[in-house]
């Protein structure tokens, strides 16, 4: 279950990212707004694509004054490979405890070939510039995903 809703105030948290930097949501207040996309696994197909997709259209998010963030419960190291290989010039938060998944709900029960396991549930959420969810894509389907944000964005 989601524990932020839309039109209410996201609860500020802080998390180690790449670039040996901390993502502060605090920092974004009155600056930027910001998409806060999760993904299971670093280097897989869905999660790859999915984050081609926002560096290539990442000049457009940062031309309406938008940031993008990726999370997952990948190790920094992982995040770091992954991040130069694809060239995003945005940052990856590493949440390997899992509470930036339990701040928005997205770790949940999954089940592949029948059997129950826990994972992150690909998400993605539009936060303004006053820290206020406008927007949330629960079950994403990469495919046309990065471009609805992108309207989504456009719209505030």
């Amino acid at each position: 279950m989601n524990s932020v809703e839309i039109g209410q105030k996201v609860s500020s948290f802080s998390a180690k990212a790449t670039s040996d930097s901390l993502f502060n949501l605090a920092d974004y207040k009155g600056k930027s707004h910001l998409v806060v996309y999760f993904y299971p696994k670093d280097s897989t197909p869905g999660c790859t694509t999915e984050g081609q997709n926002f560096r290539d259209l990442y000049a457009e998010f940062q031309a309406l004054e938008t940031e993008i963030i990726g999370v997952s419960r990948d190790s920094m190291k992982r995040h770091e490979n992954f991040k130069k290989k694809q060239a995003f010039p945005f940052e990856l938060i590493a949440d390997e405890k899992g509470d930036v998944c339990q701040l928005f709900g997205v770790w949940q029960s999954k089940k592949l070939f029948g059997k129950e396991y826990k994972g992150i549930v690909r998400s993605t959420f539009l936060i303004d510039k006053q820290g206020i969810l406008r927007n949330q894509w629960l079950n994403v389907r990469v495919k046309g995903h990065v471009n609805e944000v992108l309207e989504a964005v456009k719209a505030l």
